[in-house]
């Protein structure tokens, strides 16, 4: 196995990419060109360093495909006040990482679905996917070509509605922000058994949608609009 749960392994970074303004796509290299990766779908792994004489580990999701050769992708934004996430930023081509993993967090081949509503600040049976999408500006959007381009060609199977808080002129989404209303309209219902909505985002988001994780990031208790909609905890998923 390439990573492994029980123990950091060193990585080196081959590649950096900006994706906007404040976030950039790290490549890390695997031992050999012929490895994968092998990261499942909604999974994390942690990612160690000593940052000004302390060790700080901080959870990230790769975004390169499980079966991706050489490399593992992670898109990580740049927070001002992150600690890690400003020295990944400042790393250069060549340097390593520690890391560990990864860490499952939830399931697909366990728990298979077929409309999956999403919340974001080859054998899958899932069939449907609608995200909505809130960001402060269109630039924060990461990956807008990319996923209307899906919205597109899968157009019975993946829609994307974005909410901005402060739209550009002439902006054809929705403004504000994420809303039970648009909930309502837009995601699979309370009482659609097959179905499962999935949150992720800052915790003021995750407090007013569905009550933010423990702070051991267990899931916690569901709270928020999703609770007073009618959704139940067994098919919300805090990411």
């Amino acid at each position: 196995m390439v990573f492994s749960a029980a123990e950091f392994r060193p990585f080196q970074l081959e590649k950096v990419e900006r994706v906007n303004h404040n976030v950039s796509l790290f490549r890390f290299k695997l031992p050999n060109n012929d490895d994968v990766a092998g990261l499942p779908i909604a999974s994390c792994v942690v990612f160690r360093s000593t940052i000004d004489g302390q060790q700080v580990i901080r959870p990230y999701t790769p975004t390169s495909v499980e079966k991706a050769q050489g490399h593992v992708d992670f898109v990580i934004k740049d927070y001002p006040t992150g600690v890690m996430s400003s020295y990944i930023h400042k790393m250069n081509v060549g340097d390593f990482i520690d890391i560990k993993g990864p860490f499952v967090k939830y399931n697909w081949n366990d728990k298979p679905v077929q409309h999956v509503g999403m919340v974001a600040e080859s054998s899958d049976k899932t069939s449907k996917f609608t995200l909505i999408f809130g960001n402060q500006t269109e630039k924060d959007i990461l990956f807008k070509q990319e996923l209307d381009g899906y919205a597109t060609e899968y157009a019975d199977r993946f829609k994307v509605i974005y909410v901005l808080e402060k739209p550009p002129q002439n902006w054809q989404g929705l403004v504000g922000y994420v809303t039970p209303e648009v909930v309502q309209q837009e995601l699979p219902k309370p009482d659609v058994e097959s179905s499962m909505v999935f949150v992720c985002g800052p915790p003021p988001l995750m407090e007013a949608v569905c009550g933010d994780k423990n702070p051991d990031k267990s899931q916690g208790t569901l709270r928020g609009f999703l609770k007073q909609l009618g959704y139940i905890q067994d098919r919300v998923y805090k990411l």
